[in-house]
């Protein structure tokens, strides 16, 4: 974030929303429910903030428009619906115009593989078939913010005025009265989450970078650049019976969510690589992660990733100052 533009009231709105977040999907796991359900409650919740690039506040592409994009993966099928094959993992969208909730509307084609039975979406059809499970849809002009327009305009050097949009009296929509603190491919929203039953849920939704070209797919959608999350069993007698003596599961599972340069991402597989250096390197979470935003940093490229395994140990890195990131335990378990 754009520390020159920050102000303890500004950084007030951005805790207090994330707050709201971290809130939402509490609720969720203090009911016993699925972590599923718990980062998707999260990240709607950020959606629906103008603040963040994603939902209500994503960023205009090079045309002027906005082309959203969100991803979902689980360690393993949720308790909840037990017909969902282990293989399936997770899904992402690209190039959404419609969705006002786009983490909703990837948990909706997730639990539906006869429907869409595919592990990357695009565009108008995904929002079609989401649209006929009861997925809201809404016309375009409802992403417009004043704020990420005069953003856009800015950055291509073009007059800010007139509006696309102009704001009517009586508006309860504020947008004026922030200025976004996120700068071109770093305001994507995340969160991962771990249930009473052992499940992560990593949930990611973003905008894109500011005037990217119109189709740029960043690495949101792309499964093991952006997201991630993966569960599997540790092998090695020695290192199992070790395991035991300190009372930890054979079973070992990660959820990682990534903001960034997704250009660097995707390149360097950085969210899966996190898992492939817990499972093959033995590290620990926070290790893992912190490699990766370091391999990211060597290429050239900014960002940060939240990571978490189902020992309830988190892991959260940047090589640059540009977020904010919450967390609560429960019972536990973390949301």
């Amino acid at each position: 974030m754009d520390k020159s533009r920050s102000t303890p009231e500004l950084r007030a709105q951005y805790k207090a929303a994330l707050a709201r977040a971290l809130m939402a999907g509490y609720a969720v796991l203090s009911a016993g429910g699925e972590a599923m359900d718990a980062a998707v409650a999260a990240v709607t919740s950020m959606e629906d903030c103008p603040l963040f690039n994603a939902g209500k506040g994503a960023v205009f592409n090079v045309a002027g428009k906005n082309e959203l994009e969100t991803s979902l993966m689980l360690s393993r099928p949720p308790a909840s619906h037990p017909s969902i094959p282990p293989t399936r993992r997770g899904a992402g969208i690209t190039l959404l115009t419609r969705a006002r909730n786009p983490s909703q509307l990837i948990r909706a084609l997730y639990l539906s593989p006869a429907d869409a039975p595919h592990t990357m979406f695009s565009g108008a059809n995904a929002e079609n078939i989401g649209a006929a499970m009861g997925v809201e849809l809404v016309d375009e002009s409802y992403f417009f913010t004043e704020a990420r327009w005069r953003e856009h305009r800015r950055g291509l050097g073009l007059p800010e005025e007139p509006l696309p949009y102009p704001t009517k009296p009586g508006d309860d929509q504020d947008d004026n009265a922030w200025v976004p603190l996120d700068q071109l491919s770093t305001g994507t929203v995340g969160a991962v989450a771990l249930d009473e039953r052992g499940c992560i849920a990593s949930v990611t939704s973003t905008g894109g970078r500011t005037n990217k070209l119109v189709g740029r797919v960043g690495d949101t959608p792309v499964m093991g650049a952006g997201f991630w999350a993966e569960e599997w069993t540790v092998k090695g007698l020695l290192r199992r019976a070790w395991r035991r003596v300190r009372g930890k599961s054979r079973k070992v599972a990660v959820g990682v969510s990534g903001t960034g340069d997704g250009d660097y991402f995707i390149r360097l597989a950085s969210a899966a690589t996190i898992g492939r250096r817990m499972k093959y390197l033995h590290e620990p979470v926070r290790v893992a992660a912190k490699a990766c935003v370091e391999e990211l940093r060597r290429d050239g490229g900014i960002g940060g990733v939240i990571a978490l395994d189902n020992a309830g140990n988190g892991g959260r890195d940047a090589n640059e100052l540009f977020g904010y990131v919450q967390g609560c335990r429960l019972r536990g378990r973390r949301a």
